[in-house]
């Protein structure tokens, strides 16, 4: 969604930290139920932004529209059962999230859009921004680059020594991703899933897309 002025730049924001804030928050509460108890020693069991926010990944899904948040630390050493399994789930949990968010914000337009809901403009745009950035976030989190949650949703579907080589790749992943960044490359991996993630959303709920 371009800008169309200050009121739309304003109301950008608090999308922007819902969806970074119920993101990362499903990942610490997911891992938590999972047996972990690290996101809860850090304080990332909250839907408090400040405890989320990256200031790079927060500027980038501002004005670049992409984007990310501080990533919850996780040990899978603390989870019950294949752990693996374990991580796969934590990593989905974010993109769900984000998805199950676009979903609620694009039902509470169609309301509007068919006046079973009062319209109100400020509100669609707010809902409209809120749509986008989460699928936005949940697309750009499912590329499967480390460190990005789509990485780790892959090593869960692969052959161990394999997803232990994704995993080491986590240390050289933020370069990577960068380069990708600077290249354009993300850009066209993560459109595709963006159009793909609306399509869902907006036929789900009944929006002409």
């Amino acid at each position: 969604m371009p800008f169309g002025g200050l009121r739309e730049f304003i109301i950008f924001i608090p999308a922007i930290l819902i969806a970074l804030s119920f993101h990362e928050f499903a990942h610490g509460f997911v891992a938590y139920r999972l047996g972990d108890p690290t996101p809860k020693y850090q304080g990332r069991l909250t839907l408090n932004p400040l405890a989320h926010l990256d200031p790079v990944g927060t500027l980038l899904l501002l004005f670049a529209h992409f984007g990310w948040a501080k990533p919850v630390q996780v040990n899978p050493y603390y989870f019950e059962g294949d752990k693996k399994r374990g991580m796969m789930i934590v990593a989905l949990a974010g993109p769900f999230a984000n998805i199950l968010l676009a979903y609620v914000g694009a039902l509470l337009l169609s309301f509007m859009l068919r006046e079973v809901l009062p319209f109100n403009g400020l509100v669609a745009v707010f809902l409209q921004a809120l749509v986008q950035i989460n699928l936005v976030l949940a697309a750009f989190n499912l590329i499967p680059v480390p460190p990005l949650d789509g990485s780790k949703i892959l090593a869960g579907l692969l052959p161990g020594k394999t997803a232990d080589f994704i995993y080491r790749m986590e240390q050289y992943g933020p370069i990577l991703l960068m380069l990708l960044i600077i290249t354009g490359t993300t850009q066209m991996i993560f459109r595709p899933i963006v159009a793909a993630l609306a399509q869902i959303v907006f036929i789900a709920t009944g929006i002409s897309y």
